[in-house]
Parts: structure tokens; C-alpha cells; sequence
């Protein structure tokens, strides 16, 4: 905003479908030059218990954060993919917004989780395919007060601005920018991850990984031997992940 003396490219009604997305990315060219970032952060809830949820209710979940990450992605990787045919250096930066309730599960919210989690594949995907380009990709799960986490079962009073002004904001939605900021800069060398944000702390998650394991000596495995030796492939109690993954963060 400071390079650009506070200059804003208002388009309405981008966000219906594949066409307005396409119109979102040309009318910001058309009016700045250039695209340099990317932030995917469009985002509803539909909150239900998967056994009383309906098939509306994980659809419209689903087009807004699936389909409204895709949507400009796709547009906007074509754009610099065009440059890059015409020799142009591209040095562009996206930036996706996951949540802890799809990376690491929350009761509740079995259509938000899926598109969630569907998202940092999507960011980690994108990474991929479009370094060639100059283009990285990252995704945040930032936790923080909004009209979405206030209305996140379990969270309405946790997420409520301390009454003393001298008290830090843990809370406080202006945390999470810095972040995102930090994420577009040109020199920032990070692509392909995915960070927690929250008040003064940044964490980056540790991507699946393969774990234990066990071989059946180059014979198919029948359900009788995994009867016997599956088992051994459990954690136990040092398995991680889940929301009580949260609780070790260092505070």
C-alpha cells in the first residue's frame, strides 16, 4: 500500500466462479502493471456434526475454499507463465489460507477440516509446479479473531479481546499480517510450507512424513499377517498431530 500511495483496485463480484477470478487478476494488471502476490483468503463456515450435516452444507464449504483458492491461482499462474514465455523475470509470491482444523483435525467441522486440509495440499502442489515460473506458494493457519473463529464451537470466549488495553492481543487479527507480509517480499525463500500464526508466534508445521514400518519380505501381505505384525507400525503414546498438537507450542 505505501509504494503504491495507498492506491485500491475495488472489483465486485469476482469471486463467482472461474470467469470473475479471471476478471479479478486482469483488472488488477490493468490497473497496477503487474501482479506480484497472490492471497487466497476467502472463506465460509457451515458447522455441523457429519451425521446431521447436509449435502448443501459441504458444497458451499467446499466452492468457497476449494474453488476460491483455485479459481485466482489458476488465472494468475497463467498470467506470470506468460511472462516467463516472453523472457520476463517473475518473482511472485502466493499465499494460501489453511487452518489448524484441517491440518490437525477439529471436531465438528468435517466439510471446513476437508477444504482446509485440501488447501495446504493445494498451496504444497502449487509449489511444485510453478517454481519453474519464479512463483512460490505457502499456506498459513492463522488463528485470530474473526466473524469465522467466533463462531467456532468452543472458542467464542477464548477468542474475546482482553479488557485491558495494556495486555498483549493474542488474539488480535492485525498478528497474522506481518506474517503474510513477510511471506510476499521478494527475498523471503520460503515455498512449498505451511506456517502456524498466532499473536507473537510463527510455527512451521513439519510435512507427512513416513514413519514406522514394516516389510513383508517381498511376499503380499495377507490379513493374517497383518493380524500378527500390523500393529507394530503403531506410535503409541508418542504419536503427535491432532489438535493437542497445539498445546506444544511454547507460549
Amino acid at each position: 500500500m505505501g509504494t503504491l500511495d495507498g492506491r485500491v483496485c475495488i472489483i465486485t463480484g469476482a469471486g463467482r466462479g472461474i470467469d470473475g477470478a479471471k476478471r479479478l487478476v486482469d483488472e488488477a494488471i490493468g490497473a497496477f502493471g503487474d501482479l506480484h502476490v497472490l492471497v487466497n483468503n476467502a472463506g465460509i463456515l457451515r458447522d455441523r456434526v457429519l451425521v446431521n450435516m447436509t449435502e448443501a452444507e459441504w458444497d458451499a464449504v467446499m466452492t468457497v475454499h476449494l474453488k476460491g483458492h483455485f479459481c485466482p491461482t489458476r488465472h494468475a499462474a497463467a498470467y506470470w507463465r506468460e511472462q516467463t514465455k516472453v523472457d520476463k523475470e517473475v518473482r511472485a509470491s502466493i499465499i494460501n489460507t489453511s487452518s489448524t482444523s484441517g491440518v490437525l483435525g477439529n471436531a465438528g467441522q468435517t466439510n471446513y477440516g476437508a477444504a482446509k486440509a485440501g488447501i495446504a495440499a493445494f498451496s504444497t502442489i502449487c509449489a511444485m509446479e510453478l517454481n519453474r515460473y519464479g512463483v512460490r506458494s505457502n499456506a498459513i493457519t492463522p488463528m485470530a479473531r474473526t466473524r469465522l473463529t467466533e463462531q467456532t464451537p468452543g472458542l467464542e470466549d477464548l477468542v474475546k479481546a482482553p479488557q485491558d488495553a495494556g495486555v498483549f492481543d493474542t488474539w488480535d487479527p492485525a498478528n497474522i499480517s506481518p506474517m503474510i507480509a513477510y511471506l510476499a517480499t521478494t527475498d523471503c525463500p520460503f515455498t512449498g510450507e505451511t506456517f502456524f500464526v498466532q499473536g507473537d508466534l510463527v510455527a512451521r508445521y513439519q510435512p507427512y512424513i513416513l514413519a514406522e514400518t514394516i516389510s513383508n519380505r517381498g511376499e503380499r501381505w495377507t490379513v493374517e499377517r497383518l493380524i500378527g505384525e500390523g500393529p507394530s507400525v503403531s506410535a503409541g503414546d508418542d504419536r503427535r498431530g491432532g489438535p493437542s498438537e497445539l498445546a506444544s507450542v511454547p507460549r
